[in-house]
Formats: structure tokens, C-alpha cells, sequence
């Protein structure tokens, strides 16, 4: 039995740890230390990533954050089979429209790394980002826009 989060599915265990660390967000050193543990556990499960950079963004740890969150394209990369490195890549390196796909979720993180930098005060990183979103995401399925929005009201 596998446990449905945001970006695909999990062991029981991994899914038991990230509930468990969505349980003990108040306490942070424990929370923390459930999530490091769901990815020392589950290194290529994309739900790991996602829970890790929401968790530090929300923690205001923003390099913490951004770590994770390039540690989640990268993986997502190596599972779709194209580059990470969001410079190279093109709408034909892969079909971005699959969604519950690493490239879905590829897309995702990085509309997170546009807002990360965003609030870094960032905005020349965070509007490269958006525009490499805009070119590899042109229906914006990710809600790339909405970051741009924010961008552009600061």
C-alpha cells in the first residue's frame, strides 16, 4: 500500500513521516528532522521535495528552501529523462502538458524557485526563471502567472 501526496505517491513509512512532520510544524526541530528523515528514506520520491521547500519557506529559511527546491528539479529531471538545468531546456525537450509527471512537477518546483527569489529580493532571477516557466509552460497549468503578478506589484 502507497500513500497519495501532492506529486505522486509514497511508502507507508515516508507517507507516515510526512504527516507526522505536518503534525509537528510548531515544533521545528522535530519537524524538520521527520522530513530529513523521509528523504534519507525515499530520495526520489517527489513528495519528500515538495514537503521540504514548503516546510523551510514557510519557516522563513529561504536558502534552505531554494536547496531543496533545486534538489527537487534535479531529481525530477533524472526521472523524466532532460537536463535540470532549466537554461537548456526547450517545449520540445519533453511533453510539459503530462500531468502526475516528473515534469509536471518539474514545472512546479520551478514556479516555487521563481517565488523563493522572488523573496530573496531576486526579482532579475525570479522573472528568468518565470520567462523559462512561460516558454516551457505557455498554459500556465502551474500558475506561473500568479508569481509574475506578485513580481510585478512589487
Amino acid at each position: 500500500m502507497r500513500e497519495v501526496f501532492y506529486a505522486g505517491d509514497v511508502p507507508p513509512k515516508v507517507g507516515g513521516l510526512l504527516e507526522e512532520a505536518m503534525s509537528a510544524y510548531t515544533d521545528t526541530a522535530r519537524a524538520e528532522a521527520l522530513l530529513q528523515q523521509a528523504r534519507q528514506e525515499a530520495p526520489e520520491a517527489l513528495p519528500v521535495y515538495f514537503s521540504l521547500y514548503k516546510f523551510y519557506f514557510y519557516k522563513g529559511r529561504l536558502a534552505d528552501a531554494e536547496e531543496a527546491a533545486r534538489s527537487a528539479l534535479k531529481t525530477a529531471a533524472r526521472q523524466g529523462g532532460f537536463p535540470e538545468s532549466y537554461a537548456s531546456l526547450t517545449p520540445e525537450t519533453a511533453d510539459w502538458t503530462l500531468h502526475n509527471s516528473p515534469q509536471h512537477f518539474y514545472l512546479f518546483s520551478l514556479k516555487a524557485l521563481a517565488f523563493i527569489r522572488l523573496r530573496q529580493g531576486d526579482a532579475r532571477g525570479c522573472e528568468e526563471i518565470l520567462g523559462k516557466l512561460r516558454e516551457l509552460d505557455s498554459a500556465d497549468t502551474v500558475g506561473g502567472s500568479v508569481i509574475g503578478s506578485l513580481a510585478a506589484g512589487l
